[in-house]
C-alpha cells in the first residue's frame, strides 16, 4: 500500500500508523542524501507556511525555516507578540485567517488544544512544532537517527530517564509502541507518566509487539539499552518547581555508571536538547562517542522538511 499524506495536518504521532511514521523517516533520509548532494528539487515552490511561536526555539524554528526555504517555500515567523492568538482574537477566528493566506502552519506553544483548533478550522495542514503534552517532530528526528545508527527501529530497546509525564516521554512512548520497540521509562513513581496514555500505548503495543515497562528502578530499567533518552527535569513554565524537582531526579541523572549499567558497550545517548549539562546528563557523556544529540538535531530539519514535503508538497 502506497502512503499519500497530502493535506494531513501533524498533530501527534496518534494519528499516524506505524507504516506512516517509516514512510515519513525513509523520506527524510532520501532528503538529507539529496540536500548532501546538492540536490534541491523545491518540492513547496510558491507555497507560503506560517510558523506560530508562543516558546522560544532554536532547532524547531531553524528547522522549519531552511526546510522551507530549502523546497521553495516562504516561512513567515508569527511570535506571540505578532498575532492575537486567543488574546484579541479567537484561535478559531484566527486559524481561518491564517488559512486563507497560508498553505500550511506550524505551531510551538503551550495547549495542545489550540494546536488542535488550528488543525480544525484553518483548512490547511497544521504541524505540531510542540507542545505542554507532545513533540511528535522530535520524535520523527529520534527515530531517524535510530535508522540511522541501527538500521531499524522496531525492536530496538529505547530507555527514557528522568520526568516520566513530561511531553517528550509521552511523544516518545506513544511512537515507541507505535513502532514494535522495547520501551521503558525510568523515573521516580511521583513522575509516572499518565496511566491513561499509558494504556492507550499498551493498545498500540499489542499490535506493533511493542513492550512498554515503567520503572523507579534506573539500574534495572537500563539493562541491555540500545537508547538512553533524557531531557530537562524543568520544562518551559515549570521555574518555580526547579529544586523540588531536581532533588527527586538525581538519581536518574544519565552518567557514566548509568551508560555501563546496560551491559551494552555499545548504547548511544541521546537528548532532544538543549541540555543543562550536570543536571539530567554529565558533561562526560554529552561529549563521549556514545552520544548522537548532534546528529538528532540536524535530523529535526530533515524529519520536519519530510513533514511538510509529505503533507503539502507537490
Amino acid at each position: 500500500m502506497s502512503v499519500n499524506l497530502k493535506g494531513r495536518s501533524f498533530l501527534t504521532l496518534k494519528d499516524y500508523t506505524a507504516e506512516e511514521i517509516e514512510y515519513l523517516v525513509d523520506l527524510a533520509i532520501d532528503l538529507k542524501a539529496k540536500k548532501k548532494a546538492g540536490i534541491f528539487e523545491r518540492n513547496m515552490e510558491h507555497k507560503n507556511v506560517a510558523l506560530i511561536f508562543e516558546k522560544p526555539s532554536t532547532r524547531t524554528r531553524c528547522s522549519f525555516t531552511i526546510g522551507a526555504i530549502d523546497e521553495g517555500a516562504h516561512p513567515e515567523y508569527l511570535s506571540k507578540n505578532d498575532i492575537q492568538l486567543g488574546y484579541k482574537e479567537t484561535v478559531e477566528d484566527t486559524a481561518r485567517v491564517l488559512g486563507r493566506l497560508f498553505d500550511g502552519i506550524e505551531f510551538r506553544g503551550f495547549s495542545q488544544e489550540v494546536v488542535e483548533k488550528l488543525a480544525k478550522y484553518s483548512g490547511v495542514p497544521v504541524w505540531n512544532g510542540l507542545t505542554d503534552d507532545d513533540h511528535p517532530t522530535q520524535v520523527l528526528a529520534d527515530f531517524m537517527t535510530i535508522k540511522e545508527k541501527f538500521g531499524h527501529i522496531k525492536g530496538i530497546k529505547f530507555v527514557y530517564a528522568g520526568d516520566g509525564r513530561n511531553n517528550m516521554a509521552n511523544a516518545l512512548m506513544i511512537g515507541a509502541a507505535k513502532m514494535g520497540m522495547e520501551f521503558v521509562i525510568i523515573a521516580p513513581k511521583s513522575l509516572y507518566p499518565a496511566e491513561e496514555l499509558v494504556e492507550l500505548c499498551k493498545g498500540y503495543a499489542k499490535e506493533s509487539g511493542a513492550t512498554i515497562t515503567i520503572t523507579d528502578n534506573p539500574t534495572q530499567g537500563v539493562k541491555d539499552a540500545d537508547i538512553i533518552y533524557t531531557d530537562v527535569w524543568v520544562s518551559m513554565g515549570e521555574e518555580d518547581k526547579a529544586a523540588d524537582r531536581i532533588a527527586v531526579l538525581k538519581p536518574y541523572q544519565v552518567n557514566k555508571a548509568l551508560m555501563e549499567a546496560t551491559g551494552n558497550p555499545k548504547t548511544l545517548f541521546m537528548h532532544c536538547l538543549p541540555a543543562v549539562r550536570e543536571k539530567e546528563v554529565t558533561h562526560e557523556v554529552m561529549e563521549s562517542e556514545a552520544s548522537v544529540v548532534f546528529d538528532e538535531a540536524e535530523n529535526r530539519m530533515h524529519t520536519i522538511k519530510a513533514v511538510m514535503v509529505a503533507t503539502i508538497g507537490k
